[in-house]
């Protein structure tokens, strides 16, 4: 079982594989943060996404790694609202969507989609079926990670998806650590929301 699951990195760099598992490394401890509602989720984000943003690169994944791209700017950009602070508590706390911040969610999911639809289009990165898998999960994650931001309880059930369905994409591209990662994201993303959902507008 053990060759059936790691066989593949007999063909990786080394310097690879160390980056994938320090990349897996921080980005468990920041969902972890997440969880808690913790700002150092943030900064051990950006060092996870910016290792992935490398080899996702390498790995041809445009769509994900646009994605990392992307967690990277919105970590600063969350970083800098919860660090917010009025009568040294928080001026962003947890609360649900909107209809408005919802039909903004939809456009910025259809939205991300047909741009990397278009970017896998233009770079002939429509192999197989993971590419059209990567778009769907790159849309969900785009608006996950933006509601994240703003500390809205529903970011959650987005990323619950977006790890679901990324599990057996990375598994069948021979991404073994990096399918373990989003299956151990789905179960605390699970307890994250669950865990923000008693936080709710308190």
């Amino acid at each position: 079982m053990f060759e059936t699951l790691f066989s593949q990195y007999n063909e990786y760099e080394t310097i690879d594989i160390v980056l994938e598992i320090i990349g897996v490394l921080f980005g468990l401890a920041s969902v972890l943060f997440a969880k808690k509602n913790n700002i150092l989720v943030y900064p051990t984000g950006i060092i996870s996404t910016i290792i992935f943003v490398y080899l996702l690169n390498k790995w041809g994944l445009m769509g994900d790694m646009m994605i990392n791209i992307y967690y990277t700017t919105m970590s600063i950009y969350g970083w800098y609202l919860w660090s917010r602070k009025s009568d040294d508590k928080p001026e962003l706390p947890i609360t649900s969507v909107t209809s408005k911040e919802l039909y903004y969610g939809v456009l910025l999911f259809i939205l991300t989609v047909v741009f990397v639809l278009f970017v896998y289009n233009y770079f002939d990165k429509f192999t197989d079926w993971t590419a059209y898998v990567d778009t769907f999960t790159t849309g969900i994650f785009f608006v996950g990670m933006w509601l994240m931001a703003k500390r809205k309880l529903e970011n959650w059930v987005l990323w619950i998806i977006g790890d679901l369905v990324s599990i057996p994409l990375y598994f069948y591209r021979g991404y073994t650590f990096t399918s373990m990662q989003y299956a151990i994201f789905t179960i605390i993303a699970v307890y994250g929301y669950i865990e923000w959902k008693k936080n709710l507008n308190k």
